[in-house]
């Protein structure tokens, strides 16, 4: 087994390698607006850190968002695309649960994780640690921080969230962003156990950029008459 992991679906552009038991390599870099500039350079450093080239991937694990429209698009499209080059399977792992999986080390009960939604909103989930491992409580939700009930406020929080919007989320645990690494072990998890999420992207909302509408008349009825 040879996995090639990434996530564009928050401010990191990260990527690593993992065999199945231990992690090969991994590299991020931090830039909210060059996931498409970023990514590719960024896979073709982390396999040579491992030693493997992309004929050896055997899985490609993909982070799915929730995300921004286009940074997490980048990311899936790419997922995918290698996925058919190379005849692999793609599992889409939630961006969120990757978060969760680094962090729960560090809790030993509820905690949420909140990333930046942008239009001054986040994008959160609510978590358990259960042994050091992290157990999602409640679906990927986005929303303006200050509505969340006050329970989920005083919750210790992984993400950009706690950083964004202090005064709403007050206790702020690592990391802020998505560790590939993670990715990796959660597609790990995935594969041994049989399981193939679809890696369907997470938008949960529309993009900013919309469609134009019909064109509206520009006469008026009766005009000329």
């Amino acid at each position: 087994m040879l996995i090639l992991a990434f996530d564009t679906a928050t401010s990191a552009i990260t990527a690593a390698v993992h065999d199945g038991a231990v992690l090969l390599a991994e590299r991020h870099i931090i830039d909210t607006r060059r996931h498409a500039e970023a990514l590719a350079p960024t896979i073709a450093a982390v396999l040579a850190d491992a030693q493997a080239e992309l004929r050896d991937i055997t899985h490609i694990g993909v982070g799915i968002g929730p995300g921004p429209f286009t940074g997490l698009r980048i990311g899936v499209v790419t997922a995918v695309t290698f996925g058919h080059a190379l005849s692999v399977p793609v599992l889409g792992i939630c961006s969120l649960d990757a978060i969760a999986h680094a962090a729960a080390a560090g809790v030993t009960a509820e905690f949420l994780v909140a990333s930046d939604a942008r239009r001054k909103e986040i994008y959160w989930a609510r978590y358990t640690s259960i042994a050091g491992r992290a157990e999602r409580l409640s679906p990927p939700s986005v929303g303006r921080p200050m509505a969340l009930d006050a329970r989920d406020q005083a919750l210790p929080c992984a993400g950009r969230g706690p950083l964004l919007y202090p005064e709403f989320l007050p206790h702020p645990i690592g990391p802020q962003d998505v560790s590939a690494a993670c990715v990796a072990e959660l597609t790990v998890r995935e594969v041994r156990a049989g399981r193939h999420p679809e890696p369907a992207p997470l938008y949960l909302r529309r993009p900013d950029a919309q469609e134009p509408g019909a064109p509206r008349p520009t006469l008026v009825a009766g005009a000329g008459s």
